[in-house]
Protein backbone atom coordinates (compact mmCIF):
# COMPACT_ATOMS: atom_id res chain seq x y z
CA UNK A 1 0.00 0.00 0.00
CA UNK A 2 2.86 2.37 0.82
CA UNK A 3 4.45 1.67 -2.55
CA UNK A 4 1.20 2.52 -4.33
CA UNK A 5 0.88 5.75 -2.37
CA UNK A 6 4.49 6.68 -3.14
CA UNK A 7 3.92 5.92 -6.82
CA UNK A 8 0.83 8.12 -6.94
CA UNK A 9 2.67 10.96 -5.24
CA UNK A 10 5.57 10.62 -7.66
CA UNK A 11 3.16 10.60 -10.58
CA UNK A 12 1.49 13.78 -9.38
CA UNK A 13 4.85 15.49 -8.96
CA UNK A 14 5.46 15.04 -12.68
CA UNK A 15 2.81 17.64 -13.45
CA UNK A 16 -0.14 17.75 -15.81
CA UNK A 17 1.92 16.24 -18.63
CA UNK A 18 1.87 12.94 -16.76
CA UNK A 19 -1.88 12.66 -17.31
CA UNK A 20 -1.44 13.20 -21.05
CA UNK A 21 1.25 10.52 -21.11
CA UNK A 22 -1.03 8.20 -19.15
CA UNK A 23 -3.72 8.68 -21.80
CA UNK A 24 -1.12 7.93 -24.49
CA UNK A 25 -0.13 4.70 -22.75
CA UNK A 26 -3.78 3.63 -22.45
CA UNK A 27 -4.29 4.42 -26.14
CA UNK A 28 -1.28 2.28 -27.08
CA UNK A 29 -2.54 -0.61 -24.97
CA UNK A 30 -6.06 -0.37 -26.41
CA UNK A 31 -4.72 -0.15 -29.97
CA UNK A 32 -2.45 -3.12 -29.41
CA UNK A 33 -5.33 -5.25 -28.12
CA UNK A 34 -7.64 -4.21 -30.94
CA UNK A 35 -5.00 -4.83 -33.62
CA UNK A 36 -4.09 -8.21 -32.08
CA UNK A 37 -7.70 -9.33 -32.27
CA UNK A 38 -8.03 -8.07 -35.85
CA UNK A 39 -4.83 -9.75 -37.03
CA UNK A 40 -5.81 -12.97 -35.31
CA UNK A 41 -9.18 -12.94 -37.09
CA UNK A 42 -8.13 -11.71 -40.55
CA UNK A 43 -4.62 -13.10 -41.05
CA UNK A 44 -4.78 -16.34 -43.04
CA UNK A 45 -1.41 -17.36 -41.64
CA UNK A 46 1.93 -18.41 -43.06
CA UNK A 47 0.96 -22.08 -43.08
CA UNK A 48 -1.88 -21.39 -45.50
CA UNK A 49 0.28 -19.19 -47.72
CA UNK A 50 3.00 -21.83 -47.96
CA UNK A 51 0.54 -24.66 -48.67
CA UNK A 52 -1.25 -22.59 -51.31
CA UNK A 53 2.03 -21.56 -52.94
CA UNK A 54 3.21 -25.17 -53.06
CA UNK A 55 -0.02 -26.34 -54.68
CA UNK A 56 -0.08 -23.46 -57.16
CA UNK A 57 3.61 -23.92 -57.92
CA UNK A 58 3.01 -27.48 -59.14
CA UNK A 59 -0.13 -26.38 -61.04
CA UNK A 60 -2.43 -28.30 -58.70
CA UNK A 61 -5.15 -25.71 -58.93
CA UNK A 62 -7.83 -27.93 -57.46
CA UNK A 63 -5.82 -28.34 -54.28
CA UNK A 64 -5.11 -24.61 -54.24
CA UNK A 65 -8.81 -23.81 -54.60
CA UNK A 66 -9.65 -26.34 -51.90
CA UNK A 67 -7.17 -24.72 -49.53
CA UNK A 68 -8.51 -21.21 -50.20
CA UNK A 69 -12.14 -22.25 -49.74
CA UNK A 70 -11.38 -24.12 -46.54
CA UNK A 71 -9.34 -21.38 -44.87
CA UNK A 72 -10.28 -18.15 -43.15
CA UNK A 73 -8.68 -14.73 -43.30
CA UNK A 74 -8.40 -11.94 -45.85
CA UNK A 75 -5.91 -13.62 -48.20
CA UNK A 76 -7.89 -16.86 -48.39
CA UNK A 77 -11.13 -14.95 -49.05
CA UNK A 78 -9.53 -12.88 -51.80
CA UNK A 79 -8.16 -15.97 -53.53
CA UNK A 80 -11.55 -17.66 -53.22
CA UNK A 81 -13.14 -14.66 -54.93
CA UNK A 82 -10.63 -14.99 -57.76
CA UNK A 83 -11.46 -18.68 -58.17
CA UNK A 84 -15.19 -17.95 -58.49
CA UNK A 85 -14.89 -15.52 -61.38
CA UNK A 86 -14.42 -16.03 -65.10
CA UNK A 87 -11.33 -14.29 -66.42
CA UNK A 88 -11.12 -13.48 -70.10
CA UNK A 89 -7.76 -11.75 -69.81
CA UNK A 90 -4.94 -12.05 -67.33
CA UNK A 91 -4.76 -8.30 -66.76
CA UNK A 92 -8.30 -8.32 -65.39
CA UNK A 93 -7.25 -10.70 -62.64
CA UNK A 94 -4.08 -8.69 -62.04
CA UNK A 95 -6.08 -5.48 -61.63
CA UNK A 96 -8.55 -7.20 -59.30
CA UNK A 97 -5.77 -8.63 -57.13
CA UNK A 98 -3.96 -5.29 -56.92
CA UNK A 99 -7.10 -3.45 -55.81
CA UNK A 100 -8.13 -6.07 -53.28
CA UNK A 101 -4.59 -6.41 -51.91
CA UNK A 102 -4.42 -2.65 -51.39
CA UNK A 103 -7.71 -2.67 -49.49
CA UNK A 104 -6.63 -5.58 -47.30
CA UNK A 105 -3.25 -4.05 -46.46
CA UNK A 106 -4.85 -0.69 -45.68
CA UNK A 107 -7.10 -2.40 -43.13
CA UNK A 108 -4.15 -4.20 -41.56
CA UNK A 109 -2.25 -0.91 -41.28
CA UNK A 110 -5.10 0.98 -39.63
CA UNK A 111 -4.09 2.86 -36.47
CA UNK A 112 -0.43 1.85 -36.78
CA UNK A 113 0.37 5.41 -37.85
CA UNK A 114 -0.97 6.73 -34.54
CA UNK A 115 1.40 4.39 -32.68
CA UNK A 116 4.34 5.94 -34.54
CA UNK A 117 3.03 9.38 -33.55
CA UNK A 118 3.02 8.35 -29.88
CA UNK A 119 6.59 7.03 -30.24
CA UNK A 120 7.70 10.50 -31.34
CA UNK A 121 5.40 12.57 -29.15
CA UNK A 122 5.80 10.84 -25.76
CA UNK A 123 9.49 11.79 -25.20
CA UNK A 124 8.72 15.36 -26.27
CA UNK A 125 5.85 15.57 -23.81
CA UNK A 126 8.12 14.17 -21.10
CA UNK A 127 10.75 16.76 -21.96
CA UNK A 128 8.11 19.49 -21.84
CA UNK A 129 7.09 18.35 -18.37
CA UNK A 130 10.72 18.29 -17.25
CA UNK A 131 11.39 21.79 -18.53
CA UNK A 132 8.24 23.07 -16.84
CA UNK A 133 9.30 21.40 -13.58
CA UNK A 134 12.82 22.81 -13.80
CA UNK A 135 11.44 26.31 -14.30
CA UNK A 136 9.40 25.85 -11.13
CA UNK A 137 12.41 24.37 -9.31
CA UNK A 138 14.71 27.27 -10.13
CA UNK A 139 12.07 29.76 -9.06
CA UNK A 140 13.06 28.91 -5.46
CA UNK A 141 16.00 31.28 -5.92
CA UNK A 142 13.62 34.05 -5.02
CA UNK A 143 11.81 32.16 -2.28
CA UNK A 144 14.32 30.01 -0.41
CA UNK A 145 17.55 31.92 -0.95
CA UNK A 146 18.82 29.38 -3.49
CA UNK A 147 19.00 26.39 -1.18
CA UNK A 148 20.63 23.55 -3.12
CA UNK A 149 18.38 20.87 -1.64
CA UNK A 150 15.27 22.68 -2.81
CA UNK A 151 16.65 23.09 -6.33
CA UNK A 152 17.91 19.53 -6.77
CA UNK A 153 14.72 18.12 -5.28
CA UNK A 154 12.64 20.04 -7.77
CA UNK A 155 14.82 18.95 -10.69
CA UNK A 156 14.59 15.31 -9.58
CA UNK A 157 10.81 15.53 -9.49
CA UNK A 158 10.79 17.19 -12.89
CA UNK A 159 12.78 14.32 -14.46
CA UNK A 160 9.93 11.97 -13.60
CA UNK A 161 8.05 13.29 -16.65
CA UNK A 162 10.96 12.50 -18.97
CA UNK A 163 11.34 8.99 -17.57
CA UNK A 164 7.63 8.28 -17.93
CA UNK A 165 7.60 9.73 -21.45
CA UNK A 166 10.46 7.44 -22.47
CA UNK A 167 8.67 4.42 -20.98
CA UNK A 168 5.53 5.23 -22.97
CA UNK A 169 7.58 5.73 -26.14
CA UNK A 170 9.38 2.41 -25.69
CA UNK A 171 6.07 0.63 -25.09
CA UNK A 172 4.57 2.18 -28.22
CA UNK A 173 7.69 1.37 -30.25
CA UNK A 174 7.54 -2.31 -29.29
CA UNK A 175 3.84 -2.57 -30.19
CA UNK A 176 4.34 -0.66 -33.46
CA UNK A 177 7.36 -2.74 -34.51
CA UNK A 178 5.52 -5.99 -33.79
CA UNK A 179 2.56 -5.14 -36.01
CA UNK A 180 4.68 -3.61 -38.76
CA UNK A 181 6.60 -6.88 -38.92
CA UNK A 182 3.30 -8.78 -39.11
CA UNK A 183 2.14 -6.55 -41.98
CA UNK A 184 5.42 -7.15 -43.84
CA UNK A 185 4.96 -10.91 -43.45
CA UNK A 186 1.38 -10.70 -44.73
CA UNK A 187 2.52 -8.57 -47.66
CA UNK A 188 5.20 -11.11 -48.60
CA UNK A 189 2.72 -14.00 -48.45
CA UNK A 190 0.17 -12.04 -50.44
CA UNK A 191 2.63 -11.13 -53.19
CA UNK A 192 3.79 -14.73 -53.51
CA UNK A 193 0.28 -16.18 -53.76
CA UNK A 194 -1.01 -13.46 -56.06
CA UNK A 195 1.93 -13.76 -58.47
CA UNK A 196 1.24 -17.49 -58.84
CA UNK A 197 -2.47 -16.93 -59.47
CA UNK A 198 -1.77 -14.11 -61.92
CA UNK A 199 0.22 -16.55 -64.05
CA UNK A 200 -2.96 -18.45 -64.98
CA UNK A 201 -6.14 -17.15 -63.30
CA UNK A 202 -8.38 -18.89 -65.82
CA UNK A 203 -6.96 -22.32 -64.94
CA UNK A 204 -7.41 -21.53 -61.24
CA UNK A 205 -11.05 -20.57 -61.82
CA UNK A 206 -11.74 -23.66 -63.97
CA UNK A 207 -10.20 -25.96 -61.36
CA UNK A 208 -12.24 -24.32 -58.61
CA UNK A 209 -15.41 -24.82 -60.66
CA UNK A 210 -14.59 -28.47 -61.23
CA UNK A 211 -13.82 -28.91 -57.53
CA UNK A 212 -17.18 -27.38 -56.61
CA UNK A 213 -19.01 -29.58 -59.14
CA UNK A 214 -17.36 -32.71 -57.75
CA UNK A 215 -18.22 -31.67 -54.20
CA UNK A 216 -21.86 -31.05 -55.16
CA UNK A 217 -22.05 -34.40 -56.93
CA UNK A 218 -20.59 -36.19 -53.91
CA UNK A 219 -23.11 -34.50 -51.63
CA UNK A 220 -26.10 -35.37 -53.83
Amino acid sequence: MENITAGVELFQKGGIVMYVLLLCSLFVAATGIERWQYFRRMDSGRAFARSFAEAAGRQDWKQAARLAAGSSGSLARMLTQVSRRSWRERREATSFLEIQSGIILAKFRQRLYFLSVVVTMAPLLGLLGTISGMISAFSVFHVQNAQASAITGGVGEALVATAFGLCVAIFALIVHAFFVQRVDTILTDMEQCCSLVEADPAAFARAAGEEKTEADYATA
